[in-house]
């Protein structure tokens, strides 16, 4: 299998090595397991169904899960295996499957949900680097698409992630997931269908973040949902960006807050500064696999 399902295009053959993504074709799983940490539209009270998918085509420098993204520590699943991981997580009354940085193994994906109907919605929670092509295969087996819009300009997202392209991939993406489910639907507060956007800001990033909300607002309306997210914690070997070793400020979050504020969304979730901490990042410890 020469494998094109993410942007990178590496042409690797998975099924007998591992593309740049780091995993094989078959699913590598690291965690599965009910999560309460996700927007409240999410997580709701008894929690997301959480599968953590183990390797990632950016591989973000500062990356929190470097453990299974950098690493891809998991353990491999056969199609039949994940199944019974999705009814157990199910079964223990999770809100949703939250599929976490799924994309690499999006067309998978794509022929098992196509042979199982889930009684809960699906979540695609991406990093946003995703192929338009890729992500019409999952049209009427996602619910809810829960992208990053990581960077707009291509020296942060060169700098960062290895992707000078990732803006004009992630909004061609964006509009896909928009095209798909193009209205949000809630019940009981929580999120059926539709679309959530998350962008992290990073230090001395604010700036870019601004005009990230501003390209949301203009692209797909200020009643989007946006998660604003303040949680940045720096992880892994920053020692050649210095930018980066610190958590942002109080300063530096209450001026993209105000931005929020005066583009006029409607729906947005913003985060307390609490939360960039190490301890909201799960075990990686083979929990529900």
């Amino acid at each position: 299998m020469v494998c094109t399902a993410c942007p990178r295009r590496c042409g690797a053959d998975r099924e007998n090595g591992r593309g740049f993504c780091g995993v094989p074709a078959g699913f590598t799983v690291a965690r599965a397991a009910k999560h309460f940490w996700e927007e409240p539209c999410i997580s709701g009270t008894e929690g997301s169904g959480t599968v953590f998918f183990s390797g990632c085509n950016l591989r973000c420098v500062f990356c929190q899960n470097q453990k299974i993204s950098h690493g891809c520590f998991g353990k491999e699943l056969t199609d039949d295996a994940l199944l019974r991981v999705f009814d157990r997580l199910i079964a223990s009354g999770a809100h949703n499957l939250n599929l976490v940085n799924p994309t690499h193994y999006a067309d998978r994906l794509a022929r098992v949900l196509r042979t199982w109907h889930s009684p809960v919605p699906v979540v695609y929670n991406s990093g946003g680097y995703d192929s338009v092509e890729t992500l019409q295969k999952l049209e009427g087996l996602v619910d809810v698409y829960l992208p990053d819009l990581k960077y707009i300009t291509a020296e942060a997202a060169q700098r960062y992630s290895g992707a000078a392209d990732y803006f004009p991939v992630a909004a061609a993406a964006l509009k896909e997931m928009r095209r798909q489910q193009p209205k949000d639907v809630f019940c009981g507060g929580l999120l059926q269908k539709g679309l959530i956007v998350r962008h992290l800001i990073l230090p001395k990033n604010t700036n870019r973040a601004v005009e990230i909300l501003r390209f949301i607002a203009d692209t797909f309306g200020t009643e989007t949902i946006v998660s604003l997210m303040a949680q940045y914690t720096p992880c892994g070997d920053l020692s050649v960006f210095p930018e980066l070793q610190r958590p942002i400020t109080a300063r530096e979050y209450e001026k993209v807050v105000a931005a929020l504020e005066t583009l006029g969304f409607s729906n947005a979730y913003v985060q307390e500064r609490t939360a960039a901490s190490e301890a909201f990042i799960p075990p990686f410890d083979l929990t529900g696999v």
